[in-house]
C-alpha cells in the first residue's frame, strides 16, 4: 500500500468505542490501512471498558508525509490526546498538509488545541458548541461538516455520514 493508504485513527483512554471501531473497519473494508495512533505503544481502554484499543505505533514515530488523513474519535480521550504535544503536532501539521482532519464528537478539543479553527465551518457534539465558536468556528448543528480538508460530525449516531464524507474526501 502507498502512504496516501494509511489513515492514522488517534487514541488515548476513555475513547467512544464506536467512533473509533466504525472508521476503522470501515477503512479496511474500503481497501485503506488504518493506522492506530497513541501517546505510546500499549492497550487503551474505551468509555465503556468493552473494548480495548492496541496502539499500533506511537505518536512520535508517525510521519504526516506516510499518512493519508487522520481520524480523531471523541469521548474523553480528546481531552487526554490534547494533553500530548506531538499528537497537537500531528494534527496540526495534518492540516497544514491539507490532508484529511476528521473528528467527531468531543474531539473538536483537539483541533482547538492545534489552532486551526478559526473561520472553519465545524459540528461537534453540543456540549462543546461555545468551545469551537470560541476558538473563532462557525458551528451548526449537523450531521456532517466538511470544509475543505476538515471533516466533522456530531455524535455516533452520525457515523454513516461521517464515514461517507470521509471516503468521499479520501477519493
Amino acid at each position: 500500500m502507498n502512504s496516501q493508504t494509511k489513515i492514522a485513527i488517534l487514541v488515548e483512554d476513555h475513547y467512544e468505542e464506536l467512533e473509533l471501531w466504525y472508521p476503522y473497519h470501515r477503512l479496511r473494508e474500503a481497501g485503506y490501512e488504518p493506522l492506530i495512533v497513541g501517546p505510546e505503544v500499549k492497550t487503551y481502554t474505551g468509555k465503556s471498558g468493552s473494548y480495548p484499543a492496541e496502539a499500533d505505533v506511537a505518536v512520535d514515530q508517525v510521519k504526516t508525509v506516510d499518512l493519508g488523513g487522520v481520524i480523531v474519535p471523541g469521548g474523553y480521550a480528546p481531552d487526554r490526546l490534547r494533553r500530548h504535544p506531538a499528537m497537537v503536532d500531528l494534527v496540526r501539521q495534518m492540516n497544514l498538509d491539507a490532508k484529511l482532519v476528521a473528528a467527531i464528537c468531543h474531539a473538536g478539543w483537539l483541533l482547538i488545541s492545534a489552532g486551526f479553527l478559526a473561520g472553519r465551518k465545524v459540528t461537534s457534539f453540543e456540549s462543546i458548541r461555545d468551545d469551537m465558536i470560541n476558538a473563532g468556528a462557525e458551528w451548526e448543528d449537523s450531521a456532517v461538516v466538511m470544509d475543505a480538508n476538515l471533516v466533522t460530525s456530531r455524535h455516533p449516531g452520525d457515523l454513516p455520514n461521517f464515514m461517507k464524507a470521509i471516503l468521499e474526501q479520501l477519493a
